[in-house]
């Protein structure tokens, strides 16, 4: 026994070739080989596929693959739409058919919230695609780099590392940016702008941001900049927005601090507007450069409908939004409620929020900035409809604490990562509080392993 134990742990140490059999999805995206009884992730390989792995890195009851050679390719492997697919960092899943993106993230949903959650058998619908799989992207971020012959790149981040796969064209960004892209990085090159270098925080060009309106068109330049110091900037500004007739405005956001953070604190018009129009479920919306927006409105707009079909509203309802950005599902609700009321801890979104229902002549709702468990229990009201939307980690327990005692006889929770989902719908659950009617899954990244969902729970 010993001597094959010690013949295993030869097999299994950096470097080693291993062949392999694909048979899952990690929620990263990872394919999920087993050699010897132990997991091996790798990249870039669909369930079905059979391939030599080497390991890369190793620990005693998992490893991290690089795929050496396809042996037999999966019947759910696909070419990827882009050039540099196998590169990139902005998308995992561009090698696998979509129709198994949708069934992998399904299935994601369900293992979180059986192993996290506990509930034996959720209710988890199909998930929900919109629009197309490709191009939906309504807003994309690319960080500015110099090849070693000097020329200006734009781009993602190869993954697992910090080097710039330089594009000129994505396939998931919305194909009317792409001109943009191309030919403003010339721009830059043109015009001798130093690009910043974050080791030695000296430059000025960090990040070249464009945003889309789906609906009208509409565009929003954005350069995300050191100092601000970008001589000969208002005439190159006026000479965009002549250009490109869809580009209602360029700006410049101040970020001036060392780390990976994208946008700074002060975002300034250069030339045209300092946002742009958008329709979203019959509403007017504005959205500034650095306004949090769903990436994919067709999406977002199906997700909502899905919302507004579960909670049947009857126009007497209150409704309480946390987490509730500039509106965007507030707003839609609010036509159909006696009364909201949303809470955002970021003050220039409740801003934003406020300015937004007075485009459309909504006067029944009412705006709070603030953290969501300082505000919640100082409400004075009891919802008969919670919404909480909150970023990836999920929500305060302060926060579900506070809901419980409030008793909304609804609860609509939005998530973007199942596990925290999982995690907050066990405790929200828990002694019969609540009954989780039905999960919505929602398909806002396509060709990457993210999904989102909206979980329905009656009192």
């Amino acid at each position: 026994m010993e001597k094959g134990q010690q013949t295993v742990e030869n097999r299994w140490h950096p470097g080693q070739l291993v062949e392999l059999a694909i048979t899952d999805l990690s929620d990263t995206g990872l394919g999920v080989g087993r050699f010897e009884g132990r997991a091996v992730f790798v990249p870039d390989t669909v369930p079905g596929d059979r391939l030599i792995v080497r390991l890369v890195q190793v620990k005693p009851q998992y490893a991290q693959g690089k795929p050496q050679e396809l042996l037999e390719p999966s019947p759910r492997r696909v070419r990827p739409s882009c050039i540099v697919a196998d590169k990139c960092g902005g998308c995992q899943w561009q090698h696998v058919d979509y129709q198994y993106q949708l069934e992998a993230k399904r299935n994601q949903v369900i293992q979180a919230l059986q192993r996290i959650g506990g509930f034996e058998s959720p209710p988890v619908e199909p998930v929900l695609s919109a629009g197309e799989p490709l191009g939906y992207r309504n807003k994309a971020t690319y960080p500015l780099g110099v090849s070693p012959t000097g020329a200006v790149r734009a781009g993602y981040y190869q993954k697992g590392s910090h080097q710039l796969v330089n594009l000129n064209q994505c396939p998931v960004q919305d194909s009317r940016l792409n001109p943009l892209l191309a030919e403003v990085k010339q721009d830059i090159q043109q015009l001798g702008w130093q690009i910043y270098n974050e080791h030695r925080h000296q430059g000025e060009l960090r990040h070249l941001s464009l945003r889309i309106g789906r609906r009208t068109g509409l565009m929003l330049l954005t350069l995300v900049v050191r100092t601000g110091k970008l001589p000969g900037i208002e005439t190159v500004a006026r000479e965009w927005l002549k250009r490109y007739p869809q580009l209602a405005g360029v700006c410049i956001n101040l970020n001036p601090a060392k780390g990976n953070a994208i946008f700074g604190e002060q975002t300034r018009s250069v030339a045209g507007r300092p946002y742009l129009r958008e329709e979203f479920a019959g509403l007017q919306f504005q959205l500034r450069a650095d306004t949090f927006f769903q990436v994919n409105t067709e999406t977002a707009e199906a997700l909502l409908a899905v919302i507004i079909e579960q909670l049947n509203l009857q126009g007497s309802e209150t409704l309480l939004d946390a987490y509730c950005g500039i509106g965007t599902f507030t707003l839609p609700l609010a036509k159909r409620v006696r009364q909201a009321t949303g809470l955002e801890v970021q003050p220039t979104a409740v801003e934003q929020a406020k300015l937004n229902a007075q485009l459309n002549n909504l006067t029944n709702v009412t705006f709070y900035a603030g953290e969501v468990e300082k505000l919640l229990p100082h409400l004075g009201v009891t919802p008969d409809i919670a919404l909480i939307d909150p970023p990836r980690k999920g929500c305060e327990k302060a926060v579900l604490q506070t809901l419980l005692q409030m008793q909304p006889s609804r609860i609509v929770y939005i998530s973007c990562k199942p596990a925290t989902l999982a995690r907050d719908l066990k405790i929200l659950c828990q002694d019969g509080n609540y009954r989780l009617t039905l999960i919505q899954p929602a398909d806002f990244f396509p060709q990457t392993s993210h999904v989102e969902c909206a979980a329905f729970l009656v009192r």
